[in-house]
């Protein structure tokens, strides 16, 4: 015990010098880091800190700054570098121009990093390096450069020194304390241990009595010469032992061989079972005071006869509990048929039988009700054990089972079919004659057959097979496999249902998306989308062509998962179409698709569900909008809570534009930011959902950044070519949430393809206007529609040059339509009007819609354009180009019309 004591306040008085040394190193730590933080920021805010690093040689102007700071600070380092990480300042000026050692990316968006690193050499020498590094901001707040100031933490011992001196006295004087109770409580034990009265030891001896001969235990005590000492009651009736047995050498008593042996043994024996008089007799045997001159030995008795019989029944039920238990961990661990079916044959081999196979009916893989009229034809889903030992039919192979063969016997008895020996089987072995010799070839003798019932509904069969090395199947084991079966097919069953739902949901969400690409000439795009395998969401995109060459790309989530989510996502695509059908701003679209989801919120919010349950909402919804101009150049983003697009240079550079990220739809109040990329041709545009680059083994930063890392390896690739080298590198093996990916790579439209002119407000120039418009036609080789045209752009013209303000101008867009845009200064919109036969006009936009394949308004900052659309596919061309103008004339001023 004082050995012990001693231990122990030894090991108090490291752990406590330990702690010393490690509160002083921390201390020294943040003390150190506090001293960088004060230096980087002084240093950082100091004046002419920023002018000078946009000034033409920062070093030449911060380097003698920093060292004065770094001497006064009392630090070993002030760094001055610009956002990428180059130094301009160091104490060392051949380490100037490198790159900095260290994290530095935080201090980008405006946090100060505080860190531990090494790097090169310092004035202070070795030590452990404390670095903080802040930014630094000119007058609007961007960050154009960093600073880093950093000390080295060398000796702490003097921190802890006096402190440990006093630890250590303590644990001495904790020591003399514990070596003075522990002698005075030795002392005492000696005392109570002595001298005790006759009364109390013949109390004693008689307790020691009554306990041995009262055990159902019996008990022999030998010396080392092999005399029996003493022998109780139970081991006088167990061994058969006369009242004199006591002084007798043990070879004298006429016991058995192996008794005798053992009894005469120095071995020490644990448990051994001798068989005596019909009984079984578990022996144990130990020594007596070791190492004394009166050393013998103790031998107990147990009579485990009947025992062993129930022992041996208990542990067969205990290995049947156990596996029922085991199964019901193994079983059912994913919502997928076919692998809960191959859970079940692999849980009951080889424990319970040597060879499982599971039959399931073909409409339970595909997650519909089975039926009756299913049970002629059933597949085998899984197979358990060793299949080389049972020429048994493989996996996915259909299997049609007759009416006197165990297996439909059991799907009509809807309870299990035991054949204990194969042998006499009729039914199977008429069933498929080869195979089944071959079977009784390799062994097989025994076979269960047990119907996977759930909700009374039959969903297959599973099929126990037993060798003839295995014992046969009996009674007690149907009642077994009939209980692992059942609650393998609840798992079965839900796995079935989870199918349906799911891929009825799939169905419905992929119906709701883009199923081919829209015609237009902007982009070149590619997409995936990958439905989540716990139920799909509500993530969507769209491509959308918007007059002018423009289209629309689109990408958002919904909240939630399952059918609820899908509908709601039709209903906002469908809403984001109608917007931009009307030609408004990125950040209208996404206000008047925020009102939307307002009023949806409000609407099952107030509204009564027959379960009495609440609806999810739709709050929380993300979308990002992006108008692409190919004529300019430039993409307009707006982003509603959603995460900014990725930005792939023609050279296979990767950015990630600032775009300002507005609140969530639905939270009603919050404005939306539009953003303006300028993109060169071949740019790839990548929209994505954050079931892309979020999930439970990584957060949104690690995700965006192996993003980024994956389109920096696909230069040069198509669209579909990244989508497919994103979604390799970046799909999980189980997808908890839904991901959708867009691509689309960006064209510019060429110049002699646009034709751009300004009218005078003069009405005499319209003729002018069609000459022009017609000589543009015949050099685009366009003759066929070009008197079409000319007709459309007249009006369009003629009603400008009256009805609205000036500037009037004229564009020609030739792509694979012929588009023709009028804007003038006016935000007053033409509509169309059923003109009377008397009436000398009204009939120009009848003439126009009649023309162009479409035609509408565009309202800009200084103005409206009026666009017209007109197909270039030559049926259509010839048939309005043979539309005779009066005949449309005459219909439009016919009363029927």
């Amino acid at each position: 015990m004082f050995f012990l004591e001693v231990v122990i306040v030894l090991l108090l008085v490291a752990a406590g010098v330990a702690g010393l040394v490690m509160q002083a190193a921390n201390d020294a730590l943040r003390q150190g880091a506090q001293v960088s933080v004060v230096a980087a920021q002084s240093f950082a805010n100091a004046p002419g800190t920023a002018a000078a690093l946009r000034g033409p040689d920062p070093t030449a102007v911060l380097q003698p700054r920093a060292e004065e700071a770094r001497k006064r600070a009392g630090v070993d380092f002030v760094v001055v570098m610009n956002t990428h990480g180059i130094r301009y300042t160091y104490p060392y000026p051949q380490e100037i121009g490198k790159k900095f050692v260290g994290t530095f990316e935080p201090a980008l968006h405006g946090r100060t990093v505080v860190q531990e690193a090494g790097g090169p050499p310092l004035p202070a020498g070795g030590g452990t390096d404390v670095q903080a590094v802040v930014p630094v901001t000119d007058a609007r707040g961007t960050v154009v450069g960093l600073v880093s100031a950093g000390i080295t933490v060398k000796n702490v011992a003097r921190l802890w020194m006096p402190q440990a001196a006093i630890a250590i006295g303590a644990g001495a004087a904790a020591l003399a304390l514990a070596g003075a109770g522990t002698t005075l409580v030795s002392r005492r034990l000696l005392r109570q241990t002595r001298g005790l009265a006759p009364a109390e030891l013949a109390g004693m001896y008689e307790h020691h009595h009554a306990v041995l001969h009262a055990v159902r235990e019996g008990v022999l005590i030998t010396d080392a010469q092999g005399r029996l000492l003493l022998a109780n009651d139970e081991a006088r009736r167990l061994l058969g032992l006369p009242e004199d047995a006591p002084g007798t050498p043990v070879r004298e008593l006429g016991l058995p061989d192996g008794i005798t042996a053992l009894l005469t043994s120095p071995s020490a024996v644990t448990d051994e079972v001798h068989p005596v008089d019909n009984r079984l007799l578990s022996v144990n045997k130990r020594p007596t005071f070791p190492g004394d001159h009166l050393r013998g030995s103790v031998v107990t008795l147990r009579d485990t006869t009947e025992l062993a019989a129930v022992s041996g029944r208990a542990e067969v039920a205990r290995e049947r509990l156990q596996l029922l238990y085991e199964s019901g961990m193994r079983i059912g661990t994913t919502l997928d048929v076919r692998r809960t079916a191959q859970e079940l044959a692999e849980a009951a081999v080889p424990q319970f039988a040597d060879v499982v196979t599971v039959d399931l009916l073909e409409p339970v893989l595909h997650g519909w009700e089975p039926t009756t009229q299913d049970w002629q034809q059933l597949r085998r889903t899984a197979i358990g054990g060793a299949p080389e030992s049972l020429p048994v039919h493989p996996l996915d192979e259909t299997v049609a089972f007759p009416a006197g063969t165990p297996q439909m016997r059991a799907l009509r008895r809807g309870t299990g079919v035991l054949e204990p020996d194969l042998r006499r089987a009729r039914g199977w072995r008429e069933h498929e004659p080869e195979r089944t010799r071959q079977a009784l070839e390799l062994g097989i003798r025994s076979l269960l057959t047990v119907p996977l019932r759930a909700r009374n509904v039959s969903l297959g069969v599973a099929n126990f097979y037993r060798t003839q090395d295995s014992e046969p199947f009996g009674p007690e084991d149907l009642s077994f496999a009939e209980e692992l079966t059942a609650r393998a097919a609840v798992a079965v069953d839900n796995a079935r249902r989870f199918t349906r739902e799911h891929a009825m949901a799939v169905t419905l969400q992929r119906s709701l998306l883009p199923r081919a690409q829209p015609e237009q000439d902007a982009v070149e795009v590619a997409w995936r989308y990958l439905p989540a395998e716990a139920g799909v969401g509500g993530d969507w995109f769209d491509v959308i062509p918007l007059p002018g060459a423009r289209v629309a790309l689109v990408m958002g989530d919904v909240v939630g998962h399952g059918l609820h989510a899908a509908a709601t996502m039709g209903r906002l695509r469908t809403a984001v179409h109608n917007f931009a059908a009307l030609d408004l701003p990125v950040d209208e679209v996404l206000g008047s698709l925020d009102d939307l989801v307002v009023r949806m919120d409000h609407e099952e919010s107030v509204g009564d569900r027959p379960d009495g349950r609440e609806e999810s909402g739709v709050t929380g919804t993300t979308c990002l909008y992006a108008v692409y101009d190919p004529v300019t150049g430039t993409c307009t983003v707006a982003s509603a809570g959603h995460p900014a697009p990725v930005v792939v240079g023609p050279d296979g550079t990767v950015t990630c534009p600032e775009v300002p990220v507005s609140a969530p739809l639905g939270l009603e109040g919050y404005p939306f930011e539009p953003a303006e990329l300028h993109l060169a041709e071949g740019s790839r545009l990548v929209l994505y959902t954050n079931g892309l680059v979020n999930d439970r083994t990584r957060d949104l930063d690690v995700g965006l950044g192996a993003l980024r890392r994956v389109l920096s390896r696909t230069p040069g690739r198509t669209p579909d070519e990244t989508c497919q080298a994103v979604i390799d590198a970046m799909e999980t093996a189980y997808r908890r949430d839904d991901i959708a990916l867009l691509v689309a790579r960006t064209r510019v439209f060429p110049q002699w393809r646009v034709a751009e002119w300004e009218v005078p407000s003069d009405p005499a120039v319209v003729p002018s206007v069609r000459a022009r418009c017609r000589e543009r036609l015949e050099r685009w080789g366009l003759e066929e529609v070009a008197f079409t045209t000319e007709l459309i752009l007249s009006e369009l013209v003629t009603n400008a040059i009256r009805y609205a303000a000036p500037p009037v101008k004229v564009r020609l867009l030739y792509g694979h339509c012929l588009t023709c845009e009028v804007s003038d200064a006016s935000s007053t919109s033409p509509r169309l009007r059923r003109a009377a036969t008397t009436d000398e006009g009204g009939r120009g936009l009848f003439l126009v819609a009649q023309f162009a394949q479409r035609w509408g308004t565009r309202y800009t900052s200084c103005g409206k354009v009026i666009w017209t659309e007109q197909t270039l596919d030559d049926d259509a061309s010839s048939a309005l180009a043979c539309t005779p103008v009066d005949a449309l004339l005459e219909q439009f001023g016919d009363p029927a019309l």
